[in-house]
């Protein structure tokens, strides 16, 4: 999600190189992701060779967001 939260949209094999990932273990993260509706999907060809790029939804949005403010509230509590 941080890497969609720093680009407006990135397709797979940039997602892949970005995260230093398989192809299998970044399709799984993707596929979860999608069903919890935090990514988004935008197919489309460069010629004849699809391209599918990713980008976060305004729930995915809230959702990061949220889990960063629970990090951040955590490690403040850990501050002595």
């Amino acid at each position: 999600m941080s890497a969609l939260a720093v680009n407006d949209m990135l397709d797979f094999n940039s997602l892949k190189e970005y995260l230093d990932v398989t192809d299998g273990n970044l399709a799984s993260h993707i596929k979860a992701l999608e069903k919890e509706e935090f990514i988004g999907v935008e197919k489309s060809f460069i010629g004849k060779k699809p391209n599918t790029r990713y980008f976060m939804t305004k729930e995915g949005k809230r959702a990061f967001n949220s889990h960063l403010a629970a990090l951040e509230q955590f490690l403040n509590s850990r501050k002595i």
